[in-house]
């Protein structure tokens, strides 16, 4: 099971960390956060280095959809009546500038950037629609109420955003990391103040970024309550239509699509990690469907943190931290707010204020229904008797047939059926 990205896009590795060191600013995780972060700090004279356990991009990152759009679900109606209009227009010019700062960047980089045209559509809520839009012009941004589209069923509309762009995030992620200090299969094992302790060295810094997807660092934050994961599937079929654009449904288990070449990325089957699903199944059945010649070549899943109220955390990791930072909960929609967090994390690591981390701060009201679910699950999953549980919090982990892990239903970690660690929080493999 491998991505599109992956296959014929390659890079020279570097070398494990194996001896003792200092820097400035130290970044644990090398995904497209953790790599924006230290391109923006090293274009800035900052002393940084970063460390990756397995190697650059290959987490969430190469398993990513690469739409690159301030057009995240139908977000802005919710921003307004949650947090008002000044904080809806904060995260709103937040996005848009990150995705003006990929078009300058990726003029000067071969990542098959695309301008495309953005949809967010509703198979039977017209009136969401309707507000969404309404929501848009309220910010004073372009958005269009359309009723049809290229895709293959009818809508009740959809909310369309001109001049966004989709590309191959591994290939963006190689060519600017190009120049940077990156030590890959490096694993932080134990961390403590202003310092981290890998499995053959010890880092010294004094400011410190955690852009691990989820936060590793149990005792600040809270982060095992204010986040879940979610898991979604993608294939990527030849002999299917060019959709010319980027699409997303606005019901959370519903589909998506976009084109990358010769193919169509369909994506779809989500489900709270741990949780039963629609997973390739349900795309295997759209396909037969609507596109009976189509052949899915590749098929991949991949994971996403939410958060309690659909804004990602980015800042001090806790208020008890004042060196310490996160990014993290991109709430599906990764690519735009990685590069919020470069934004924002490169200004606060230096002292200066940015003038979008008020409303992405990770210390903001926990006090939204989400959190009792969290709680919740996280009780069921450490009150279930069943074994083998997971090394993070103790949760009873639950076997995924369809890809052969042990998901915790909790926090998201997962592990082959070998016990090998997946996906984080956990740190560390699992006796099964």
């Amino acid at each position: 099971m491998k991505s599109v990205w992956t296959d014929g896009t390659a890079r020279q590795s570097t070398n494990m960390l194996n001896g003792n060191i200092s820097t400035d600013v130290l970044i644990v995780g090398g995904g497209i956060a953790g790599v924006l972060c230290a391109y923006r700090l090293q274009k800035e004279g900052i002393d940084c280095v970063l460390v990756e356990a397995d190697t650059i991009g290959c987490g969430i990152t190469k398993n990513s959809t690469a739409k690159i759009t301030l057009q995240h679900g139908l977000i802005y109606d919710k921003l307004i009546t949650q947090f008002g209009t000044e904080k809806a227009q904060m995260y709103l010019a937040a996005q848009k500038k990150a995705c003006d700062k990929y078009e300058r960047l990726c003029k000067s980089i071969s990542c098959d950037y695309e301008i495309k045209d953005s949809y967010v559509y509703s198979l039977d809520e017209r009136k969401k629609i309707e507000k969404e839009v309404s929501a848009y012009h309220k910010l004073h941004e372009d958005a269009e109420f359309i009723e049809s589209t290229a895709l293959p069923f009818s809508i009740a509309g959809a909310v369309k955003i001109k001049n966004q762009a989709q590309f191959n995030p591994l290939q963006f992620v190689y060519e600017i990391s190009k120049n940077l200090k990156i030590y890959e299969h490096t694993k932080v094992r134990e961390l403590m103040p202003y310092k981290a302790i890998t499995s053959h060295a010890e880092i010294k810094c004094r400011k410190m970024i955690i852009a691990t997807h989820f936060p590793i660092l149990n005792k600040h934050g809270g982060y095992s309550l204010k986040l879940y994961q979610h898991r979604s599937y993608v294939t990527a079929l030849t002999g299917a239509q060019d959709v010319d654009g980027m699409y997303v449904d606005e019901y959370d288990k519903g589909l998506s699509f976009r084109n990358y070449g010769k193919f169509l990325l369909l994506g779809g089957g989500a489900h709270r990690t741990g949780k039963k699903g629609g997973n390739w199944n349900e795309l295997q059945e759209f396909a037969q469907k609507y596109y009976p010649s189509a052949k899915a070549e590749y098929k991949w899943a991949t994971q996403d943190c939410m958060t309690l109220d659909g804004i990602p955390y980015i800042g001090k990791y806790s208020e008890k931290t004042p060196d310490l930072f996160v990014a993290t909960g991109f709430n599906k929609w990764g690519i735009s707010s990685s590069m919020v967090s470069a934004m924002i994390l490169a200004d606060m690591v230096q002292g200066r204020e940015n003038e979008y981390a008020p409303v992405f701060s990770p210390s903001r009201s926990m006090l939204r229904v989400q959190l009792a679910v969290n709680i919740f699950e996280s009780l069921a999953g450490i009150l279930t008797p069943s074994v083998p549980r997971c090394p993070h919090l103790g949760c009873a982990l639950k076997y995924n047939p369809d890809e052969h892990s042990w998901d915790c239903p909790c926090h998201g970690s997962r592990f082959s059926e070998n016990g090998e660690l997946i996906d984080n929080p956990a740190t560390a493999d699992k006796k099964i």
